[in-house]
């Protein structure tokens, strides 16, 4: 919202589950991601309330998600769920956003990823698959891999989260940075 774009932040939990510990982040990941058509149903809906804004051109929607989020915008940017100009990701489920093959011709969104290269959650193999899958379908992506960094690089608290419950995730400013300035010229680009 600070760079002028309407901004709309959907809960793909629902009714307003708020993860406290990993296991809990978890039980509604799998949930939210394990129902594939009510996701689907979810984002769509969503998506129909956004463009029915004042303040929304409905030719110049993008979605923007993180950890499971970015899978599920990935996902829904491949499969054309909705009529959006691109997705960006941030350390997304490439497992979760390539489950469903794309087909060539499916979608128009443009899509942005950014990965750590240390992210155990985000295996190397999945980036691979993710790449062949977009290359195979013909669809326009861009994919930034950070050598090192892990998982939650883009939120602060992720540092103090990793110590306090012994998981691999680490607040990168670099790389944080680097894909905050990429992302505000990938918008630019796909709303011109």
């Amino acid at each position: 919202a600070k760079l002028g774009y309407t901004a709309f932040a959907l809960d793909m939990y629902g009714t307003g589950k708020l993860a406290k510990h990993p296991e809990d982040a978890q039980k509604f990941m799998k949930a939210a991601v394990g129902q594939l058509p009510e996701a689907e149903k979810r984002f769509k809906a969503a998506y129909e309330i956004l463009i029915h804004q004042k303040t929304v051109d409905p030719n110049k929607i993008a979605a923007i998600g993180y950890c499971m989020g970015g899978g599920i915008v990935m996902h829904m940017a491949r499969m054309g769920i909705t009529a959006l100009n691109g997705v960006v990701s941030f350390h997304g489920s490439f497992a979760f956003a390539t489950q469903t093959p794309s087909k060539p011709g499916q979608s128009r969104a443009k899509i942005l990823a950014f990965t750590g290269g240390a992210d155990p959650f985000v295996p190397m193999e999945s980036v691979q698959t993710f790449v062949k899958s977009m290359t195979e379908a013909g669809l326009d992506f861009q994919l930034k891999s950070y050598p090192g960094v892990k998982h939650s690089f883009t939120i602060p608290e992720a540092s103090e989260l990793g110590k306090q419950f012994s998981l691999p995730l680490l607040y990168d400013a670099a790389a944080d940075t680097d894909s905050w300035q990429r992302t505000q010229i990938f918008f630019k680009d796909i709303f011109k």
